[in-house]
């Protein structure tokens, strides 16, 4: 199973639309997760028309419209792995134990907000992954998100894919 994980659109505001990179990283994903921040309805539209499976939450920049549809919290279990996605997770000091006093029950949270990649776990707390941000990448080297391949019940490789500066 191939997951597809992007954070932090910000579409019109950061971008006019979505790189095509990334759209055809969601032609090929088995599930895109969006951890929040989409801004417009239409990207949740076109990501829910173009996906074959589409896990979002929403984010602390989207409106009424968006948060009438997503949650702030999901929960899924693909290819037998415990998923959770969510917007915020706090400052960087403290987040492993945090989240894993929080969510003690995920095999990975996915997050955003900060449009930093991220990348750790610690032992008894989930996996921890912020795939950045695939239009704004504000003090990173390069606008991102991520793939991440899932099988037999363990989450397999991580990748973490840089967009050209623009």
């Amino acid at each position: 199973m191939r997951l597809l994980l992007v954070s932090d659109t910000h579409v019109p505001l950061r971008a006019k639309r979505l790189p095509s990179e990334l759209l055809d990283e969601v032609e090929r994903a088995d599930v895109v997760v969006h951890a929040g921040d989409w801004v417009d309805v239409p990207t949740l539209d076109l990501l829910e028309a173009r996906a074959r499976r589409l896990i979002g939450v929403f984010g602390n920049n989207d409106g009424p419209e968006l948060r009438e549809r997503l949650p702030e919290v999901a929960r899924a279990e693909l290819g037998g792995v415990r998923f959770g996605v969510v917007h915020e997770t706090g400052p960087a000091r403290g987040r492993e134990a945090r989240c894993a006093q929080r969510f003690p029950d995920l095999d990975v949270l996915v997050f955003g907000h900060s449009h930093i990649p991220w990348d750790t776990g610690t032992p008894g707390g989930p996996r921890l992954l912020n795939p950045g941000s695939p239009t704004d990448r504000r003090r990173q080297p390069y606008r991102t998100y991520m793939t991440l391949t899932v099988a037999d019940g363990v989450p397999g490789e991580v990748t973490l894919h840089r967009l050209p500066r623009h």
